[in-house]
């Protein structure tokens, strides 16, 4: 038996099986591997959370905030192991940063479908176009901070944006 009480092959894996872990939840379950603009199918697959997350928001604030926490922890640790597997940093495949930039997105909106349209065409203009500070996240800081904070700088940004407008329109 050795550390932790796992033999050579139980630790080999348990690694093993994190790795995979890491991989689906970088890629939010494949969608990740389209071939043509796989940030915006990562950013799609936010979509039906946006209302999910403002309806728990609204009728239970501790869980609604609780679970926008857990969505960033897990996409923050989830990035970082995938950036270690996948060659580069920030590598396509990875679009759980996506996913966690639109959730902070609509923490800014109502849970309605116009919302979350808006949202989204906000957050891919200013995760494409990366105004400051998410251009330098993005190129400066490593590992799962970097390849998140920068989408998390752009969710930020588009959910301001959308709240503004919706209030204006």
């Amino acid at each position: 038996m050795g550390a932790r009480g796992l033999t050579r092959r139980g630790r080999a894996t348990t690694a093993s099986s994190v790795r995979t872990l890491a991989i689906v939840l970088a890629t939010v379950g494949g969608v990740g591997y389209v071939p043509v603009a796989p940030g915006t199918a990562g950013s799609l697959a936010a979509v039906p959370l946006l209302p999910l997350l403002a309806s728990l928001r609204d009728r239970a604030p501790m869980a609604g905030w609780l679970a926008v926490a857990a969505v960033l922890a897990v996409s923050i640790w989830a990035a970082s192991r995938a950036d270690e597997i996948f060659p580069g940093h920030d590598h396509g495949r990875i679009v759980i940063d996506e996913l966690a930039g639109m959730v902070v997105a609509g923490l800014f909106v109502p849970g309605t479908w116009l919302a979350t349209a808006l949202a989204f065409v906000l957050f891919r203009l200013f995760d494409i176009v990366k105004p400051w500070p998410a251009g330098v996240i993005d190129r400066h800081v490593p590992r799962g901070i970097g390849v998140v904070g920068d989408d998390l700088v752009a969710g930020v940004y588009a959910g301001a944006a959308a709240r503004l407008l919706l209030e204006v329109l």
